[in-house]
């Protein structure tokens, strides 16, 4: 059954809403991003109510460093620990991958990673971090996957968007095995997969047929905003989901490309620039 109720469409704009166990919102949607399960500046999660944000943006590499996803978990959730009981949407540590690429090592099995902090090893495949997303209680679940740097060669993009597919599976696994306990916060957390190929386009075409087979819950068009040019990533913008499904653009946006087309958008260029009283 979709969560995603198309209301209306007129040429490529769509108005729709996404129904979660936390909550109905609708769409297009921004997303504000509180990477540690916070706002930065003081902001409140009584306040973000009060701004009308329907859906808050955590990060899953981030909080399990810190506090710690079993900390969290022991205290009731994203939920519980951010007072918040709308939903929220856990990016999956993938986007790590890029940013933090001079401290990490892939493998077909994960990611190896030295943390940024304090040099700790850490490893993180499909299955730690949905894992550590159940232990948030997250209303939505992203898929691990490597988001690829621009520029990247195309027998690179190729593998790495093959990797992306499998490492899908194995998170679709994982999170059906959680969701079945009754120890789980959130039984009912969605997985959302992600598109991956870079600029080219013929990849990205493939990659999109093999994770919309896969059934999940819902989309994501990922490894964008990485140094491609805005003209590369309105093209890729262009490359369509399953429209039943709602989709979501991950990685930073601009002040323009908020304008583009997707349903669910978060990034942490608003609140970062309106300290600077720039926005």
């Amino acid at each position: 059954m979709s969560i995603f109720k198309l209301l209306k469409k007129e040429n490529s704009a769509r108005l729709g809403e996404v129904r979660t166990v936390h909550g109905t919102f609708k769409t297009p949607c921004f997303m504000n991003v509180g990477t540690l399960a916070a706002i930065k500046g003081g902001i409140s999660s009584w306040d973000l109510v009060d701004l009308k944000c329907q859906v808050e943006l955590c990060n899953t590499y981030h909080l399990h460093l810190r506090p710690g996803d079993e900390v969290i978990r022991r205290l009731g959730g994203l939920q519980k620990f951010m007072s918040w009981n709308r939903p929220t949407l856990t990016d999956s540590g993938g986007f790590q991958v890029f940013s933090l690429a001079k401290i990490r090592r892939i493998e077909e099995e994960g990611v190896y990673f030295s943390s940024h902090l304090n040099g700790e090893k850490i490893f993180m495949g499909p299955e730690q971090s949905v894992e550590i997303q159940s232990n948030l209680g997250s209303t939505i679940a992203m898929a691990f996957d490597e988001c690829i740097a621009n520029p990247s060669t195309r027998a690179y993009t190729k593998a790495s968007a093959e990797r992306t597919v499998r490492w899908l599976e194995r998170c679709l696994s994982k999170l059906q095995d959680l969701n079945s306990k009754k120890e789980t916060i959130n039984q009912n957390q969605l997985l959302f997969g992600i598109n991956q190929g870079s600029t080219f386009l013929d990849i990205r075409e493939e990659n999109m047929k093999q994770i919309a087979a896969l059934d999940c819950d819902g989309y994501a068009i990922g490894g964008l905003a990485v140094g491609e040019t805005k003209e590369q990533m309105y093209i890729s913008w262009g490359l369509e989901s399953p429209e039943t499904l709602s989709r979501r653009f991950i990685e930073a946006l601009t002040c323009l490309t908020v304008l583009c087309r997707r349903e669910m958008r978060g990034m942490a260029m608003s609140t970062r620039g309106a300290g600077f009283g720039i926005c």
